[in-house]
């Protein structure tokens, strides 16, 4: 597929139509969706008018936006007026939102056409897109294989040329290992730097909307529609957001780079191989390259899986079959509620309720709760060190490449490692990237992943820009 950039130079020159676009998309949906599942719902209709606006727009001689005509397919956690929006899970199966995410309202002003709402584990829990209520999603790069999660149905939606752009949400990995395994980009911001207004809470704290795309410029160029302040976010960065696109290939002469040895070891030998090529390449590019240990990030793991369910619990006790959403009928509101809840919540998410609810209550809350907030607060001061000496860390995204589907579904722990390099960047808010770097053993994509400081975002691309063009061929497809 062409790149987002060149669509949208395309649409807005006239040499070619919105609606041309945003067809042969639709078509590619339609001949391959089957098998991938990328998709929960295909909103033709709705994306053939907004690609007609666009069209007229350009036929009365003005800019329709930076991402004139260019398809993008939205994580189903995002609200979109009157179009479903089901997080995955049965609970929400068929509510409409009465209005759209801030996110969601942006990319229309910016010309985008959102072709669909993409499968996700359910309210964005698992690193697998198998929690679905609906069914998994498979990689399009090897069709026994997951594609990650729990933004898996938009990084699939990407890796199978069905958009050049995506948008996931990103609470300990769901945007970075997604597109690691899917081998395409995927980037987490800053927290704060893109709005959560109308994101469905995981976990409020920790949750980040972020793009996926097929190339880094891509990548940046969505990030840059996508940041700035919103009012309607409490969290919301009041600064401007810096513009990234235009720094994205000015090299890194001179940058300092830390190899973070405790975002590599534990890792299988291919992704640690191809890390240390990633890094070889850094200092071909004029980066000055040194290791570097974080131990802190140890912990990460541990203080993630109780901060983001107890964050849960809470969020999540709004789905009682009251408001709004799936309504089972009791004898009375308490058998009402329990009845709802059982229905309409899927295995994990009953897990992290419960682990979540434990950690908060009366005489454990300190035990729990409380000291894994203070080993986020060790995890972002160790950042701060690590800092002080280089302005960016690399290491790997997932330990793995995708794995088969099944695999893992009966072992909660074996999964939740799947965040292991991932996380330590959610509990500190800071931006990472993941950027395809070759392939492992059998094949299947490896992701490199790059951190920086809060704001750090045009290093980041930077850093990814050169990583990309420095990449190793991928090999094809096993599907």
């Amino acid at each position: 597929m062409t790149t987002a950039r060149a669509l949208a130079d395309a649409v807005r020159s006239g040499e070619r139509t919105a609606r041309q676009v945003t067809e042969e998309a639709l078509t590619a949906v339609g001949s391959r969706d089957g098998e991938v599942r990328a998709f929960l719902t295909v909103l033709a209709e709705e994306a053939l008018a907004q690609a007609d606006a666009v069209d007229a727009t350009v036929a009365a001689g003005h800019d329709p936006g930076p991402l004139a005509g260019v398809p993008v397919a939205l994580k189903d956690n995002l609200c979109t007026r009157g179009i479903p929006t089901t997080c995955g899970s049965k609970i929400l199966e068929g509510w409409r939102p009465p209005y759209d995410a801030t996110v969601v309202r942006v990319l229309r002003e910016a010309g985008a056409v959102a072709l669909g709402k993409t499968n996700m584990d359910e309210f964005a829990m698992g690193s697998s897109t198998e929690n679905s209520a609906f069914g998994p999603t498979r990689n399009p790069r090897d069709l026994m294989t997951v594609p990650g999660g729990s933004s898996g149905g938009s990084a699939a939606a990407v890796a199978a040329q069905f958009t050049p752009l995506g948008l996931g949400s990103d609470t300990g990995g769901s945007i970075r290992q997604p597109a690691a395994l899917c081998g395409v980009v995927g980037m987490k911001p800053t927290y704060g730097r893109v709005s959560r207004y109308g994101l469905v809470a995981f976990a409020s704290s920790l949750d980040q909307i972020g793009p996926f795309a097929s190339t880094v410029e891509d990548a940046a160029l969505l990030f840059d529609v996508l940041a700035g302040h919103d009012p309607c976010d409490s969290t919301s960065l009041p600064a401007p957001a810096e513009a990234t696109l235009p720094s994205v290939d000015e090299g890194i002469e001179g940058l300092r780079v830390g190899v973070c040895r405790d975002l590599i070891d534990g890792c299988a030998a291919d992704v640690v191989a191809r890390v240390q090529e990633a890094a070889e390449a850094l200092a071909r590019a004029g980066a000055k390259v040194e290791d570097i240990s974080v131990p802190e990030f140890a912990y990460g793991l541990s203080a993630y899986y109780l901060i983001a369910p107890a964050e849960a619990s809470s969020n999540l006790a709004r789905y009682d079959g009251v408001r709004y959403g799936l309504r089972i009928e009791g004898e009375d509101a308490a058998a009402m509620i329990t009845a709802t809840r059982t229905a309409g919540f899927g295995a994990e998410v009953k897990r992290r309720i419960m682990l979540g609810t434990y950690a908060l209550s009366a005489g454990y809350y300190d035990a729990y709760y409380a000291q894994a907030q203070r080993v986020r607060t060790l995890v972002m001061q160790a950042f701060d060190r690590a800092y002080a000496s280089v302005d960016v860390l690399l290491g790997a995204t997932a330990p793995t490449t995708a794995f088969p589907l099944g695999a893992k579904v009966d072992d909660p722990m074996a999964m939740y490692m799947n965040d292991v390099c991932t996380i330590p960047s959610n509990l500190a808010g800071h931006p990472a990237i993941s950027v395809p770097f070759g392939t492992g053993d059998a094949g299947l994509p490896v992701g490199v992943q790059v951190l920086a400081p809060a704001l750090g975002e045009t290093t980041v691309f930077r850093v990814a820009h050169v990583l990309e063009a420095y990449a190793p061929a991928p090999v094809g497809s096993t599907s």
